[in-house]
């Protein structure tokens, strides 16, 4: 799953809404709106954000948030490191090969840290 079809899960859920109702709702088929929600698609367009947004009625910071999980949410990553440090490539690497070996709170762990690090940034 990822963090927006999370995201989406919840907000029906929240609301009692079944996922053929939403589907039907926004223009999508019920399995597409399942698959985006279980991970197996890609990150939703912005025009279907928007539908979204506008059939749960979601206000500013609500929506933006919703827009900034739908961009964090491609289930099928590529890093490419060509032009980088070895460092790089080696990190791209080592999460690549073994990231379903950690649990949620590594992955939180691991997420803040590399969160800070650029924050701290110049």
């Amino acid at each position: 799953m990822t963090p927006f079809g999370e995201k989406l899960r919840t907000l029906r859920g929240e609301r009692g809404v079944r996922q053929k109702d939403m589907a039907a709702a926004i223009g999508v088929s019920a399995a597409y709106l399942s698959a985006l929600e279980h991970g197996r698609r890609g990150a939703p367009t912005w025009t279907l954000i928007q539908k979204i947004i506008g059939y749960f009625n979601i206000i500013w910071d609500d929506a933006e948030e919703l827009a900034r999980l739908a961009e964090a949410s491609h289930p099928r990553v590529k890093i490419d490191t060509s032009g980088l440090s070895p460092a790089a490539t080696e990190l791209a690497n080592l999460l690549a090969e073994n990231i379903e070996k950690l649990d949620e709170a590594e992955l939180r762990r691991i997420t803040a840290s590399i969160g800070a690090a650029l924050n701290q940034r110049p």
